[in-house]
């Protein structure tokens, strides 16, 4: 993400726009964004005086089991219904049906391509889960004001300055013959000083407001501490987005909202062909499997320190933090302090007034 029109490192108010994608930069340095602090997916993961574990939760894992099997069941309904029509067009011809259709279902190209299509579906999804079991979540010390990440087992841990943490909010729309496909995201980017490489950490989200207020949780848990955070919305674990419970919630929405056709094809059809409970309960197997452990340096690094040790916000970040919230206070947002505008849809987010 990093532009050579910059010569340099991004900051905070750095606007990009690249490939169909437009970036905006929240950090460094990680200044007040005027939003509501939320997260809405259960990112937090451990929450204490000390350090906030973020890693991703189970509604992403849920959400890409029911696509991998949505899509690998589709193929195969699809592959049927024409060995169907193939099927009934040699009835029509005078050569027996079901016969027919046995040898057509048993074609061994049919069975290969959708052998192959598993595995596609398959290897991203196996990457995930192995991300999620085998890696830490990224561990925010406030205490020390560091940001510690390990990317795999074995490797010495990344630790990088708070102040020096990268954050962008970024929004794009892929366009296909049937509609325009709106996406957005929060990436946070932890830079290895030594290296110069940048570990770039991705969430999607429904929203543009949406990831800035997830970056804003992260904020004011660094500057103000655990009692800054928001209490999440359901505060039962049980209807998160995700579970079990949550899908069937939603299935009495959909349902309240939409006549019975809709309801059955627009959403019982879909769920039962893309695993119906089966996405969430396996999400959530996978979530509350244990985790990998920090090393001993980082569970070392996470003790609590001594109040006059703790580390203090620079100087320039305390300056900069002021004069943006003297800013809105006069009723300016964030985006329309640093003059930038997201494209259609999200130019009415520029213009909001952020109190």
């Amino acid at each position: 993400m990093n532009d050579p029109m910059y010569n340099r490192l991004p900051h905070t108010g750095d606007f990009e726009f690249e490939s169909g994608t437009e970036a905006f930069y929240l950090s460094p340095k990680p200044l007040p964004t005027g939003s509501a602090a939320f997260s809405g997916q259960r990112m937090h993961r451990a929450v204490s005086d000390v350090f906030l574990d973020f890693a991703h939760s189970a509604s992403g894992l849920e959400f890409a089991v029911r696509a991998s099997v949505g899509s690998v069941i589709f193929m195969m309904i699809f592959f049927f219904l024409v060995n169907v029509l193939l099927a009934g067009s040699s009835f029509y011809h005078g050569w027996p049906f079901w016969s027919n259709l046995i040898e057509y279902v048993k074609n061994p190209f049919l069975w290969g391509f959708t052998a192959v299509h598993i595995l596609i579906a398959g290897v991203p999804l196996y990457k995930s889960i192995h991300q999620i079991t085998s890696v830490p979540p990224v561990r925010f010390n406030r205490q020390r004001r560091e940001v510690a990440y390990v990317r795999q087992k074995g490797d010495p841990p990344l630790i990088v300055p708070w102040e020096e943490v990268i954050a962008c909010v970024t929004a794009g729309t892929t366009v296909n013959p049937y509609a325009v496909m709106h996406s957005y995201s929060l990436m946070i980017g932890l830079r290895d000083s030594i290296s110069g490489e940048v570990v770039w950490l991705t969430l999607n989200v429904g929203h543009l407001s949406l990831a800035v207020s997830e970056w804003e949780a992260l904020r004011v848990y660094m500057e103000e501490g655990p009692l800054a955070l928001p209490e999440p919305l359901l505060v039962d674990e049980e209807f998160q987005e995700g579970t079990v419970a949550y899908f069937h919630m939603c299935r009495g929405v959909y349902r309240e909202m939409h006549s019975w056709p809709v309801y059955a094809f627009g959403f019982l059809t879909i769920q039962f062909c893309s695993g119906w409970t089966l996405p969430c309960r396996f999400s959530e197997w996978i979530y509350t499997r244990p985790k990998a452990a920090f090393p001993d340096s980082i569970r070392e690094w996470s003790k609590p320190l001594p109040a006059e040790q703790h580390a203090k916000p620079s100087a320039e970040l305390v300056r900069q933090s002021a004069e943006l919230r003297q800013a809105m206070s006069k009723g300016q947002s964030l985006f329309g302090y640093y003059k930038v505008k997201f494209s259609e849809p999200e130019a009415p987010l520029a213009n909001e007034k952020i109190h």
